[in-house]
């Protein structure tokens, strides 16, 4: 029912900025949405997760501070703002939905990729130093 659709992707020189969109054609109120990153020769790693009922973000420890994650529920679209970029932060960019948040007992939105289920085609991200 949903599907994902990534874009923003690129090219760009240590220090530069970004920003990724990932438009949904499905219903994604309510779900766990994140961004997921996989370099080669490396696994795939979660980068950031928004909580919509809570309104909460989560990020990776290498991305704090650098990235945001945020949600337009008007526009079904996530999106990951990533600012001073390196080389370390290569990767093809993934945008996902996952776990609906029916209660508040639920444990919140995580960058583990056993909270999401559906997975966009994914985005390029190069940084050249």
């Amino acid at each position: 029912q949903v599907q994902l659709v990534e874009s923003g992707g690129g090219s760009v020189q240590a220090g530069g900025s970004l920003r990724l969109s990932c438009v949904a054609s499905g219903d994604t109120y309510g779900r766990c949405m994140g961004w997921f990153r996989q370099a080669p020769g490396k696994e795939r790693e979660g980068v950031a997760s928004f909580d919509s009922r809570r309104s909460r973000q989560t990020y990776a420890e290498s991305v704090k501070g650098r990235f945001t994650i945020s949600k337009d529920n008007v526009k079904k679209t996530v999106y990951l703002q990533m600012n001073s970029l390196g080389p370390e932060d290569t990767a093809m960019y993934y945008c996902a939905a996952g776990k609906l948040i029916y209660s508040v007992y639920q444990s919140p939105c995580s960058t583990s990729q056993n909270d999401y289920s559906v997975w966009g085609q994914g985005t390029q991200v190069t940084v050249s130093s």
